[in-house]
């Protein structure tokens, strides 16, 4: 991984040496601290890395593992896969994805982790800290066995700066989402998403879900961004992938998640025109920057793009998740801690020409979309033209995806549900895969889906069936699937049938990403699309995370940070183990349909009518369930009482209304004010 900043004098390094001390007996540290002493100065962080396994972890059946509890051990093996060097991005420093999404934070916690995990009944939880494992405390066994949680700090230290410091110190990591909630199951994760996006997009924009012949550009093949190619591949678009990283890249071709590489501009745009009358699903990589690829394309005659976006790790700009254009990886990694002004210029000179770039294209009809890596945000960071027209009521030219495609799917309910068979089978998986196809047919056959809901179905149907050919699994035997609430538990049920039955030969865990319906507060990404000016509260998010705990979850996890940054974003998430008991069946049932309409709920108050009618069908199905309703106001007579108590004099003669950032700014109301 790139050197991690170390903003700490003489006083603050000496305390992150003896903070790191802590986990050894006191005859150890003579030894130790001349050693944990230089990882600090080298790394920018203790990382411990004398106690890095001799053999990499790797998510095993949970059956090898030791344990008193099977939730316990499904928890080990979880915890493994994130930290396997096929799936993690830097394994040595416990980085799962995200250039800086901690896993853990320092070796000697994973090995405490792993014995607690070992030694604990279902008659105890096991508290983390931001990676460090506070201890196993006597809870229920209806409790969870792990709480989880990442960068809590207060309001005032959510900035970089703290961040930095907390983490140099080893007090607080960056868990991004699901890395540090122990539920990352490789770019597939994000596969499903980017897919469903893109098909979504070519219907919204393009005006029909087939991409054939049509390109996507687009940036990042490590983590998170890996998926790009596969879901290109799988939507039948031309995705046009570049990665300045070699290592990455070559990563990706070895695991046939891009078909080709190209490393001049030459010929990359010569196979762009070659692939365009091939009509077929194909991922193109690109050895170098992605600002060359964009200038280029915005230099030809010929229109050669029909869609863009970026998934480079924005959210840590100047620590390694963007390169400037004209820059090696490893010139970058030399300057962004020898020369931090200067590099900080380069990024934002960057973005500046990626920008000026993008705006050529867009001006000629392509069509571009912020994936939530915090694009955007660093564009206006910088000084780019990205701000949005005035009269729109956007801040930005170009929309976050979820504000303009993917926020409908969520306030229907509809978001990344995943799973992984413990017994590492994967006849496991195929099992399940099959389970879930049938489950979705009959669902469609029913007369009771609406349109909307029986789209969303289909697209899943067709995933999960093209899942086995699609060769989706990198570690743990995973899937995912995006459903709502209804679909996510049949499926539970479905599965906690099989395993009682003995069809599947382990318990299968289930989760989802953090970024979903109800799991995240983000006024960049996820709440990007409410209407009611709530876009920056998170009550949702550690709602969500307190009523999974209260409902039956296995584990729970609350983070702060995500795709968008370090004080930009709460999210969190879950797993739950179904071993086949009855008790699995009843905390599935509960869990589930809280864990999705939560964030139905928080959507339909903030006006959107496809979460009001998924609450509505929601609060049919389940007369416990009961909803403030929220009546809306017509704008003319919000706009009439505001100029009416304008003339009244209220407030005196200077006074102002302030409406809303996130309110349409050409309303009635909004001209009024």
């Amino acid at each position: 991984a790139p050197r991690r900043p170390l903003p700490l004098d003489a006083r603050g390094r000496a305390l992150a040496v003896r903070n790191a001390l802590r986990y050894f007996a006191p005859e150890h540290h003579a030894v130790l601290a001349p050693e944990l002493a230089r990882e600090l100065l080298t790394h920018g962080h203790i990382y411990v890395f004398r106690l890095r396994p001799a053999v990499a972890p790797v998510g095993r059946p949970y059956s090898e593992y030791a344990g008193n509890s099977t939730a316990a051990r499904c928890l080990r093996m979880m915890i493994d896969n994130n930290l396997d060097p096929a799936v993690a991005q830097f394994p040595h420093e416990l980085v799962t994805y995200g250039g800086n999404g901690q896993c853990l934070s320092n070796w000697a916690q994973y090995w405490l982790v792993q014995l607690y995990l070992a030694k604990m009944s279902d008659e105890q939880t096991l508290v983390m800290y931001s990676g460090h494992p506070l201890g196993l405390f006597p809870s229920a066994p209806a409790s969870p066995r792990v709480v989880v949680t990442n960068g809590m700090v207060v309001p005032s230290a959510g900035t970089r700066e703290a961040y930095d410091e907390l983490f140099a110190l080893g007090n607080t990591q960056y868990g991004q989402m699901t890395a540090g909630s122990y539920c990352y199951i490789g770019p597939q994760g994000i596969v499903h998403g980017t897919t469903l996006t893109l098909l979504n997009a070519a219907r919204k924009y393009l005006g029909s879900g087939n991409l054939a012949g049509r390109v996507l550009v687009t940036s990042g093949l490590g983590g998170m961004s890996g998926a790009q190619g596969k879901a290109a591949h799988v939507s039948g678009a031309i995705g046009v992938i570049a990665e300045v990283d070699e290592e990455p890249l070559r990563k990706r071709h070895a695991q046939g998640w891009v078909d080709e590489v190209v490393t001049d501009l030459d010929a990359l745009v010569a196979r762009i025109r070659a692939a365009r009358q091939e009509h077929r699903g194909m991922a193109i990589a690109y050895l170098g920057n992605v600002v060359d690829v964009w200038e280029r394309l915005a230099e030809e005659d010929e229109m050669l793009v029909e869609l863009g976006s970026d998934q480079t790790s924005l959210h840590n700009p100047f620590l390694g998740g963007y390169v400037p254009v004209g820059m090696s990886v490893a010139d970058a990694r030399e300057m962004m801690t020898a020369d931090v002004p200067a590099f900080r210029s380069a990024v934002q000179a960057s973005l500046r020409r990626q920008v000026a770039a993008i705006n050529k294209l867009a001006s000629r009809g392509m069509r571009f979309y912020d994936y939530g890596n915090a694009f955007l945000l660093e564009a206006e960071r910088a000084g780019a033209d990205i701000a949005g027209a005035h009269g729109t009521g956007r801040r930005f030219r170009y929309p976050s995806y979820v504000q303009d495609i993917m926020g409908d799917i969520f306030a229907l309910g509809f978001g990344p549900f995943r799973w992984v068979c413990a017994s590492g089978d994967p006849a496991d998986l195929a099992q399940t895969d099959a389970i879930a196809a049938r489950f979705m047919r009959d669902e469609l056959a029913s007369d009771e889906l609406p349109a909307e809901v029986a789209q969303q179905y289909e697209d899943n149907l067709r995933w999960v069936e093209g899942a086995q050919e699609a060769q989706l699994v990198v570690g743990t035997q995973a899937r995912i699937l995006y459903s709502d609430a209804a679909g996510r538990a049949g499926l539970a049920q479905a599965f906690n049938a099989a395993v009682a039955s003995g069809d599947l030969k382990g318990p299968v865990v289930i989760s989802r990403d953090h970024h979903d319906v109800s799991g995240t507060d983000s006024p960049f990404r996820e709440t990007s699309d409410l209407r009611d000016g709530s876009e920056r509260c998170a009550d949702m998010s550690v709602q969500n995370c307190i009523g999974d705990a209260m409902r039956g979850a296995t584990w729970v996890a609350l983070h702060n940070g995500g795709g968008c940054g370090w004080g930009e974003v709460m999210n969190g998430g879950f797993g739950l183990v179904l071993d086949g008991s009855d008790d699995a069946s009843h905390r599935a049932a509960r869990m589930l349909h809280w864990d999705v309409n939560n964030g139905v709920a928080r959507r339909a108050w903030a006006g959107n009518e496809r979460a009001r009618s998924a609450a509505r069908r929601a609060q049919d199905k389940c007369p416990l369930m009961e909803l403030t309703e929220p009546h809306q106001a017509e704008d003319t007579l919000v706009a009439e009482a505001l100029a009416e108590a304008a003339k009244s004099g209220v407030g005196g003669p200077a006074a102002s209304v302030v409406v809303a950032g996130s309110a349409d700014e050409d309303c009635p109301a909004a001209q009024a004010a």
